[in-house]
């Protein structure tokens, strides 16, 4: 028998257009299923409820009536905000960012906070204000971070599509290690209003979905720039949605798969998935070609400047600093010591070499890559407290790929493309030009009708 949430996000919306069921009835469906993946940090099941009642039967989003989830690195107003943090942990915003007012405008109900470790830094999930996420397909493993609490909840079924965020892979991490499909937006393609907290323009949200179509209908409800915008992605001539149901025509592929970030073993099942992906592009008509890596080594110190300035600007409230994790007071100290024209200097120097990146990869449609140099591991196996630079060294082993598409700004997307025989989602990555997130879409959703994961859950769904 089919449940509710057997069904796509598209599936239900269209079911609430019909008077199939109701947004309360789909909210108090979800609500009732239990969180046992650390998807979730505060549930608001009486806001939730009270927001569907309210709702009109037909809405302009498709996605109208459908529950789903706000990572809690999103202000909220009224409702507890930890940025993943002890430090903030009875923080209540009085205002909420572009992204909830977005979600809310389209008739979506969130149903609560989604996990996230402390400011969204690392690549796993396991910060003091929760339980560690772990994906649904091994219990005993990572989500994955920093949107592991999102991709959990979608791959656990507590939510059919959740938005994440995204600003060194931190959306197309955790869909790889729950089986997802997950989306990073070109850079300006969601606004960042009211905050503008990445003043060097790596973060981004996007979705997390088990669809590519469900992707893009979610993208189509954040997406939009907003007055005072400092960059913005040109508006698509259809919706992100139409653009899955397109022909993508025949595409020149770049592929390669030796890590950017640092040196490491890869493992043999993420190197057969994207064997196979490309096999499967090519079966599909594309031209897929062989490419040196784009991005130069050298760029890796310039953006670890970056991001240690980025972390270093989300600061403890005064009294609390002590409450901050060892690796976030390690990279909060990095930070701080890079003066202003030196973070000046990192900047303008990381957009030269993305652009020379981008110079590289002009002559093709598509890049494809590994997700992530390993399956999802085990809880704990990349957190080091005691020694905060081997934790980050750990990371970046694990993630060698996914930061470049921050750097240069273009869409990428993880595509649950394969499993291991012990039953581990497994991505690839395929990245787009820039402002072209709906021809990455549309090869996307080709590959996925001609692969097999729609449809298939994990142990306990």
């Amino acid at each position: 028998m089919t449940e509710l949430h057997d069904l796509t996000a598209l599936e239900q919306g269209s079911a609430v257009r019909r008077g199939e069921v109701s947004p309360v009835e789909l909210a108090q469906h979800y609500l009732e299923r239990v969180d046992e993946v650390g998807a979730f940090v505060t549930r608001v099941p009486e806001l939730a409820l009270e927001r569907a009642a309210a709702l009109p039967r037909h809405g302009a989003s498709p996605l109208h009536g459908v529950p789903t989830a706000i990572k809690d690195l999103n202000p909220t107003a009224g409702v507890r905000t930890t940025f993943g943090s002890a430090a903030y942990d009875d923080f209540v915003p009085n205002f909420s960012d572009n992204v909830t007012l977005s979600i809310e405008a389209a008739g979506m109900v969130w149903l609560g906070k989604t996990n996230t470790p402390e400011f969204g830094s690392p690549c796993y999930t396991e910060p003091d204000v929760g339980p560690p996420a772990v994906t649904p397909w091994d219990r005993s493993r990572t989500a994955g971070g920093s949107s592991g609490g999102a991709a959990a909840a979608v791959a656990a079924g507590l939510v059919p599509v959740a938005q994440g965020s995204d600003g060194g892979g931190s959306i197309r991490i955790p869909a790889s290690c729950c089986g997802l499909v997950g989306l990073k937006p070109s850079r300006g393609r969601v606004s960042a209003a009211p905050t503008y907290g990445d003043p060097v323009g790596l973060a981004t949200a996007g979705t997390l979905a088990r669809t590519v179509a469900d992707a893009a209908a979610m993208l189509d409800v954040l997406a939009g720039h907003r007055v005072g915008d400092p960059t913005w992605a040109p508006d698509p001539a259809q919706s992100f949605l139409e653009a899955t149901r397109r022909e993508p025509g025949r595409l020149r592929v770049a592929r390669f798969a030796t890590p950017i970030l640092t040196d490491v073993d890869v493992d043999p099942e993420c190197l057969r998935a994207w064997e196979d992906a490309s096999t499967l592009l090519e079966s599909l008509g594309h031209e897929v070609v062989d490419v040196p890596v784009p991005l130069a080594r050298e760029a890796v110190p310039i953006f670890e400047v970056c991001w240690a300035v980025l972390t270093a600007l989300s600061t403890a409230p005064p009294g609390r600093e002590h409450q901050l994790r060892p690796l976030t007071t390690w990279l909060t100290e990095r930070g701080r010591a890079v003066s202003g024209p030196d973070f000046g200097l990192a900047i303008g120097e990381m957009r030269r070499l993305a652009a020379q990146a981008l110079e590289a990869l002009a002559p093709y449609d598509v890049v494809l890559t590994p997700t992530l140099a390993a399956p999802p591991v085990p809880v704990g196996a990349l957190r080091n407290d005691a020694d905060p630079e081997a934790d980050f060294e750990a990371q970046k082993r694990f993630t060698p790929w996914t930061s470049a598409w921050n750097v240069t700004g273009m869409p990428a997307m993880s595509l649950p493309t394969h499993w291991t025989p012990e039953g581990l989602p497994v991505g690839v990555m395929v990245a787009g030009r820039p402002a072209e997130d709906e021809v990455l879409l549309s090869v996307a959703a080709q590959v996925e009708a001609a692969s097999d994961w729609r449809g298939r859950t994990p142990p306990g769904w």
